[in-house]
């Protein structure tokens, strides 16, 4: 599709973006076992030793940013967008670039403040902070549509509004696994 095609192309609905974060929250779990919890497992098993929390947490930040960016810059989709016919474009109808494709990323990731500080406010505990980062990622997040005051078939979420990205809805005669 040309860049204008695909610039017309209405954004995903609310449950469309519910179920893609939902898959890939799927997907990234694939992805972590491999680049983080083998490393990490190696590292312990060999060596007895474990990285400190904060370094963890930059590792697989980055491992993820990686993730993100490689696909938003090489198709507009990641697999699970794929699977849902979302691609992410910029303004103007064209594949990210990697700088906004980072800075989407970074803008998509203030979620996690919240949730931080929610854990502090009230001393979560491991599962409840799993609990509080799943929902907040899977429902309270994609709620940032409703914010935009645009008509519905062009409403973005609050990242890529703060990216200058869009999310469109593809058409079902178009899917292409890349």
């Amino acid at each position: 599709m040309s860049p204008s095609e695909l610039n017309a192309l209405p954004s995903p609905k609310f449950w469309r973006r519910v179920s893609c974060g939902l898959y890939e929250q799927l997907v990234l779990l694939g992805v972590i076992a491999f680049t983080f919890l083998l490393p990490n497992l190696a590292l312990g098993i060999l060596f007895g030793a474990s990285l400190p929390s904060w370094l963890t947490f930059l590792y697989l930040y980055a491992v993820l940013g990686i993730y993100f960016v490689w696909y938003w810059t090489k198709s507009g989709q990641t697999l699970a967008m794929q699977t849902w016919r979302v691609r992410m474009i910029d303004m103007n109808g064209y594949n990210l670039t990697r700088r906004q494709a980072l800075w989407r990323y970074i803008f998509g990731s203030l979620w996690l403040v919240p949730c931080v500080l929610l854990q502090w406010m009230f001393h979560l505990e491991k599962w409840q902070i799993i609990e509080m980062l799943f929902t907040v990622a899977l429902f309270i997040w994609p709620l940032s549509t409703f914010l935009d005051r645009r008509p519905v078939s062009e409403r973005q979420g609050l990242p890529d509004r703060m990216a200058g990205t869009r999310l469109v809805e593809l058409p079902k005669h178009l899917v292409t696994i890349s």
